[in-house]
């Protein structure tokens, strides 16, 4: 992979989910009864920084919960050929039985891996409402699912991957577009 160019650094990614915080708030007139729900790996960052925000905007705390979507995946026969998938576990600090879940996640690109999650929640529980937020919307759905809250659309072509880099697990925050080779 050669890196194309850096789309998002370390202020725009602040300044975007910052804007995702706000949007949050206001779609759901405050959070009651919202809950964040992160996609692992890096759905779970981007939630506690969502919620990080939205405590220093509200003044209160939104509840924060992680998935492993790794036995919900429709392509699990291809991906562990070679070897047994490595289920991490879901974590939710709360019922999320009519609650409205917000579902977090870096990239948005074919739609599978949000479908994932969808089942997954709906095993854990009948949220009133599911809504998804994503750091990157990069176009190409394969499945009918549209984010609600956006921090950058960055139209890309199959031969581009977008890769995302947050400090929890990277060391930096950036978001930035690699070639295929």
């Amino acid at each position: 992979m050669t890196k194309k160019a850096t789309v998002l650094d370390q202020p725009a990614i602040r300044r975007a989910l910052t804007r995702i915080a706000h949007e949050i708030i206001e779609r759901n007139k405050g959070i009651e009864d919202c809950v964040l729900v992160g996609i692992k790996t890096r759905g779970i960052y981007i939630a506690n920084r969502l919620a990080e925000r939205i405590h220093a905007i509200e003044g209160e705390e939104i509840p924060v919960g992680e998935i492993d979507i790794t036995l919900y995946r429709d392509d699990l026969t291809k991906k562990t050929e070679d070897h047994e998938p490595e289920v991490k576990g879901s974590d939710l600090p709360v019922d999320i039985t009519n609650k409205k879940v917000i579902l977090v996640d870096d990239v948005l690109f074919t739609g599978r891996t949000v479908r994932a999650g969808l089942d997954a929640l709906m095993d854990l529980g009948r949220p009133s409402q599911i809504q998804l937020a994503v750091l990157v919307d990069r176009g190409h759905r394969e499945l009918p699912i549209r984010a609600d809250f956006v921090g950058k659309n960055i139209p890309t072509s199959s031969s581009e991957k977008i890769m995302v880099a947050l400090t929890e697990v990277d060391q930096e925050d950036v978001v930035s577009i690699h070639e295929k080779e």
